[in-house]
């Protein structure tokens, strides 16, 4: 509908003898000023030195007529035009709505692209903490929402096997006299105990470097046996994670695979003048451009995580060649990609050129702050298990109470732009009150509920006018490809919200089985049903059957 309405416009600005013009089409803040707004006449008016209302005023007229469309075009202000779409106009879209089913709002703007998503990245030897989740829940909705356009998605997760942190977990099993490691639990407390040690023994912090340094050399062979089986043990409980929340991976990249290869490229970038030494170290000068001056090479030999992205970017390549890279990662590294973008950008422009990076807020719980090397670090595992015993309270099966935790947890994150902190509440996450996942599962069984009891005579009157949910479903193609366009999977999560209080006002006010609109309103409730679903779907929120 959005593109009908700017060939109407561009048609009525055409006409006006303006020629080209960059306008905007929107939906207003406010339905009571029509569907879809315009400040063609605006932007017309500046560029060609004209009066704007008597523009605008020429400019309504014409669309009027080019729009079968619209009810009504009308001026407000200093010449914005608002649209309002006619009964049969809406009632059209809704049929759409109704009769594309899995298909509604599907997108094509991103056909044809190759899009590779990086994203939740926990590093082994350590437990999958809330951040990390953060970024996995963020990452997804992101993949699916570009994908949902129409790109072929690739999924990569880049962790952490080697280096200092490594090295203190293994010291700790070492110390511990572990050979056979159990479990993730067992990992994560020999890191814990790792990283005291490595602070308040200078006898094992020099221990904990030299472990480090043997494992860049990969030549103790008991050593080697159990990196890869804490490796493998940790690796199984992310995959076990990710299958909860609905995420997989295509690639599983570890810094292990990119060591040599960013050597190589760091060195060869030395020697074309785009790194230099310092103290026994190769850095990136970024003073000159910007951007963090930072070690890639440090003075033991061995990359920094700066040198390992560096690795990752030509590895990525190697494996699936794609047309645009998205990194999704806590904000607090939004400094150290600028520079890792900087010296890629001198090393392969194409390359750096089709990257980006998403900076994800931090996540803290009125409960308490994370912290990862007192011991009481929040976990993935723990956080998910807290909240599906709380909805477990209400939701004796099980499944159920891990699709309305998963809902809950997932809108609490989703709800704030990417790069905002978060702040979790787990009783509100799980109100049924609105602004929560649970609200809008709650809306979806409601409607399905309701279609699950038609049936016999219906009436076939129509609704002389357009519910206010009809005319917010017209805007659902145009909601999630803006969603995927600013990589920002809130603007879908505070459409759907609007959308779920919409329909709940619809339910209170409206009889909907035995009216004598009975056919119409199931066409509204099946549409709704369709929107919804597939918004969450885009989300990565489940939809429970019933609650």
């Amino acid at each position: 509908m959005r593109e009908r309405i700017r060939k109407a416009v561009s048609k009525a600005l055409t006409q006006a003898g303006t020629g080209e013009t960059m306008f905007t089409v929107e939906q207003p803040n406010d339905l009571a000023y029509g569907d879809y707004a315009t400040n063609a006449a605006l932007m017309a008016a500046k560029t060609f030195n004209k009066d704007p209302r008597k523009l605008a005023d020429e400019l309504a007229r014409n669309i009027k007529n080019f729009l079968g469309e619209a009810e009504r075009v009308e001026v407000a202000g200093p010449g914005f035009i608002n649209i309002t779409l006619s009964r049969d106009a809406i009632a059209f879209v809704i049929a759409e709505a109704d009769a594309q089913g899995p298909m509604w709002g599907k997108g094509s703007e991103s056909v044809g692209q190759r899009v590779m998503v990086e994203y939740s990245n926990p590093n082994t030897f350590k437990e999958m903490h809330i951040g990390h989740l953060v970024g996995t829940i963020i990452g997804e909705s992101i993949s699916r929402l570009v994908e949902n356009g129409g790109a072929e998605i690739k999924r990569d997760t880049f962790g952490g096997d080697v280096g200092p942190n490594v090295a203190k977990a293994l010291w700790a099993l070492r110390k511990a006299g572990i050979t056979e490691i159990e479990n993730a639990r067992q990992i994560g407390a020999a890191y814990v105990e790792g990283s005291r040690a490595y602070e308040e023994s200078p006898e094992a912090k020099t221990e904990i470097d030299e472990i480090n340094k043997v494992i860049y050399m990969g030549v103790d062979t008991a050593l080697m046996d159990l990196w890869r089986r804490g490796r493998e043990v940790s690796m199984e409980e992310f995959r076990r994670i990710w299958r909860i929340v609905g995420s997989h991976f295509d690639y599983e990249f570890f810094d292990s695979d990119t060591t040599k290869s960013a050597l190589r490229l760091v060195r060869d970038g030395l020697a074309r003048g785009i790194f230099k030494e310092s103290d026994g170290a190769v850095i990136y000068d970024g003073k000159t451009k910007g951007v963090h001056t930072m070690v890639f090479i440090t003075s033991h030999g061995t990359p920094t995580y700066e040198a390992k992205d560096i690795g990752l970017a030509f590895l990525r390549e190697e494996r699936w060649p794609s047309d645009r890279v998205i990194i999704v990662t806590g904000n607090e590294q939004n400094g150290r990609f600028k520079t890792v973008f900087a010296a890629l950008a001198e090393l392969a422009p194409k390359i750096a050129a089709k990257t980006s990076h998403i900076g994800t807020g931090f996540l803290r719980l009125t409960s308490g702050k994370m912290s990862s090397r007192g011991g009481d670090i929040i976990t993935a595992s723990d956080l998910i298990k807290e909240i599906v015993e709380k909805a477990s309270e209400r939701n004796a099966d099980p499944l159920i109470a891990e699709q309305v935790a998963l809902g809950a947890i997932k809108y609490m994150i989703l709800r704030q732009s990417p790069g905002s902190d978060i702040t979790f509440d787990a009783k509100k996450s799980l109100s049924l009150e609105g602004d929560s996942g649970p609200y809008l599962q709650y809306a979806l069984v409601r409607a399905r509920k309701i279609l699950a009891y038609a049936g016999g005579e219906i009436g076939t009157d129509t609704p002389p006018a357009p519910y206010i949910i009809e005319r917010l479903m017209t805007h659902f193609p145009e909601v999630v490809a803006r969603a995927a366009s600013e990589l920002a999977p809130n603007v879908l999560i505070t459409y759907l919200t609007e959308l779920a209080s919409a329909w709940n006002s619809l339910y209170a006010a409206e009889q909907i089985l035995g009216s004598s609109e009975e056919a119409y309103k199931q066409r509204v409730a099946r549409a709704f049903v369709n929107t919804m679903t597939n918004g969450l779907a885009l989300l990565g929120i489940p939809a429970p059957e019933k609650m």
